[in-house]
């Protein structure tokens, strides 16, 4: 079978993988160039996989012939922008118990621990999850200049800032400031947890650039955000010092030296094991207590899947000025003055959205950790102190426990999930006919975006999802640019995918299941 990978522009992923240089590190395969890069199917819709079952005789196989990544930014081209209305659109559609009734056996477990931990571990065999922590102690010049020249990657298109064009001699100090030239002959990793939610970025620099000047809301250097907790290797450092070059779980690139907390190996990885049965995020978002007495763990947030030590507090001691008994006590990373790693304990309420463990993988939960995020602001990269479609679908899986990739690229294709590849030729009907069988919960997927299946009404499938906009046709035939900007609910059928009226379930490339 031939295999191809077409990807968004902002995808690196897989750029990263076509480096010529291999390290094998444990479970993780660092710029590995292996088949599994391609392991997108061809356009032709070919069975890969077999207990991925909608009804009847269609039976879900690969998934992904146009695998791109990333967000998805309002497609070109629209004549105007307006709030109108989304066909369907009520109270009832707006409120997750409506979805969780419709759902078939809502609250049945889908998969047990057991199930989950066998995906995870076939994710992180996957081309673009990395093991941070099982980097060998020495890496060559080489391999860290790749890592790097695949993600800081100088722009050939123009950029523009809020004030007007980039200037090149702008574009030369952010070369410059990569200091490839200082990467020793043999560099030696260093290691560390986040200790603040942090941007991750294509250069080592916070200057915002954008495609178009009248588009400030696609920052073209913002790539991802890393959470409390992170576990990262240190592979580079800006020529200043002020940025690090990091390899986390499911993303490269850099981030402000500050929000990093240094430490030892073993210290980074005892910090990961108690982690790993502690409390876990299931709200949109949780927050330590605010604690003047230690600012530095102090109305810390942590996302929705995060996980974080638990602490045994002794009977009557205080914390942090208050009696612990109202909240959760648990263990943060804290950065010294010098840059290195200790740790403290910290209070998080007991009002928090917060369990001892990933909740139970079922329809229903799915359809309320997706609505936990409703109304949330599109944030390009994780930008805005929010998310986009790729980072949506990952928080609401990482609290079920599923481990998922960062870009919508990586996920479409990845092995560890079943699916379809919808080929460009499938007709209308067809298509209609797998989104109407598809499940709660399932991932559809359009270059460059991902939407989460909540469920049906009168044929209807209906879909989360966070967007930057759409194109939708008025009653009188003229198409629109909805600027949705958020975390909504949308009918498929009426979304337009570009201002010529295109549909978007024409667009389709991909359904998955994770399971």
């Amino acid at each position: 079978m031939r295999v191809t990978v077409i990807r968004d522009p902002r995808d690196r992923s897989y750029r990263l993988r076509a480096a010529a240089a291999v390290v094998r590190c444990g479970k993780s395969h660092i710029l590995d160039a292996s088949n599994r890069v391609r392991g997108a199917c061809d356009a032709g819709g070919v069975m890969r996989r077999s207990r991925f079952r909608l009804s009847a005789p269609i039976v879900l196989a690969c998934l992904l012939a146009l695998g791109t990544s990333g967000s998805h930014a309002a497609p070109p081209g629209s004549t105007s922008a307006h709030a109108m209305p989304v066909p369907g659109l009520s109270e009832q559609t707006l409120s997750p118990a409506f979805w969780i009734e419709r759902a078939q056996a809502p609250e049945a477990l889908l998969l047990d621990r057991a199930a989950i931990e066998s995906i995870n571990m076939a994710m992180r065999d996957e081309p673009s999850i990395h093991a941070p922590l099982a980097l060998p102690d020495t890496m060559t010049r080489a391999v860290v200049i790749a890592w790097i020249k695949q993600i800081s990657v100088r722009p050939t298109a123009p950029r523009f800032t809020a004030e007007g064009p980039v200037a090149e001699s702008t574009l030369d100090a952010l070369v410059e400031a990569l200091a490839l030239d200082a990467v020793n002959a043999t560099v030696e990793p260093d290691f560390g947890l986040v200790v603040r939610r942090a941007d991750l970025r294509t250069f080592p620099s916070a200057l915002r650039v954008f495609s178009r000047v009248d588009d400030t809301d696609i920052d073209r250097f913002q790539e991802d955000a890393l959470f409390p907790g992170t576990p990262v290797a240190v592979l580079h450092r800006s020529r200043d010092g002020a940025w690090l070059f990091v390899v986390s779980e499911r993303y490269a690139a850099w981030i402000d030296h500050r929000h990093v907390a240094l430490g030892t190996r073993a210290e980074v990885a005892g910090y990961v094991d108690r982690a790993a049965d502690g409390l876990v995020v299931t709200g949109a978002t949780a927050r330590t207590v605010v604690t003047p007495e230690a600012p530095a763990v102090s109305d810390v947030q942590l996302e929705m899947g995060v996980r974080v030590p638990r602490v045994a507090w002794p009977d009557g001691a205080s914390l942090n000025g208050q009696v612990p008994a109202y909240g959760h006590v648990v263990e943060l990373p804290v950065r010294g003055g010098d840059g290195t790693l200790s740790f403290a304990p910290a209070a998080i309420p007991r009002s928090a959205d917060v369990h001892t463990a990933a909740l139970p993988y079922t329809h229903a939960t799915l359809i309320r950790q997706a609505f936990k995020f409703l109304g949330e602001r599109y944030g390009w990269g994780h930008a805005y102190n929010a998310r986009d479609c790729s980072g949506f679908v990952s928080e609401i899986f990482r609290s079920v426990g599923v481990l998922l990739p960062r870009n919508t690229g990586a996920q479409a294709v990845a092995e560890a999930l079943d699916g379809i590849t919808v080929a460009p030729e499938t007709s209308r009907a067809r298509r209609l006919q797998w989104l109407r069988e598809a499940d709660v919960g399932d991932l559809v997927f359009v270059p460059g975006h991902v939407m989460m299946i909540i469920g049906h009404v009168d044929g209807e499938p209906w879909v989360i999802h966070d967007t930057a906009g759409t194109f939708l046709r008025d009653d009188a035939g003229m198409i629109h640019r909805a600027p949705l900007n958020g975390v909504v609910v949308t009918p498929t059928t009426p979304l337009l995918a570009d201002a010529g009226g295109v549909a978007m379930i024409d667009r389709i490339t991909h359904i998955r299941r994770v399971r």
